[in-house]
């Protein structure tokens, strides 16, 4: 019980630390660290204890302090969460908070997942990029093309249902 409520003491420290040191920020309880452009807060879990609390609310402090607002492609996603995850390792630093490198990794390794799955073609199995309109993947292979949901926070489901096929003419020259 005793380290519970240190640990809590701790993560409220920071918590007070981080608002006095950026007084344009405002932090809120909420149920997960996140940080959202379109209200300008960043919602922190009010359970949630210990190291990875304090890296979580570091980390969602950096994405406010670059001003990341939206993402249009998926390597643009894994960009913005890897500059946030260096400027909350610059944060953690002048509070004598050390972030683990395996932990940022870990965190990244989610979103490489993520984007891995979206890119699999559904016919083919293909692993293929994201097209320029930043709403569908085009297979190389097969040329199945194929929608993803855009949220970060639902199983990646890739249907072909609603999407336009385009035409696909096979040659064959007998020389």
């Amino acid at each position: 019980m005793v380290a519970m409520t240190l640990r809590n003491n701790i993560m409220e420290q920071l918590l007070s630390k981080l608002a006095a040191d950026f007084p344009s920020l405002t932090y809120a309880p909420g149920k997960q660290f996140c940080w959202s452009p379109e209200t300008g807060e960043i919602f922190y879990n009010t359970t949630a204890t210990g190291s990875r609390a304090e890296w979580s609310l570091l980390h969602e402090t950096g994405h406010a302090l670059l001003a990341h607002k939206t993402y249009s492609g998926d390597f643009e996603l894994l960009k913005l969460e890897i500059c946030a995850w260096d400027k909350a390792s610059d944060i953690a630093k002048s509070y004598g908070v050390i972030i683990d490198d395996e932990h940022i990794q870990d965190c990244l390794d989610s979103y490489r997942d993520w984007l891995y799955s979206r890119s699999i073609c559904p016919t083919c199995s293909t692993k293929c990029l994201q097209q320029s309109n930043y709403t569908q993947y085009r297979c190389f292979n097969c040329h199945t093309v194929w929608g993803v949901s855009p949220s970060r926070f639902c199983r990646s489901y890739r249907s072909t249902k609603n999407v336009k096929q385009p035409a696909v003419f096979h040659l064959f020259n007998p020389r």
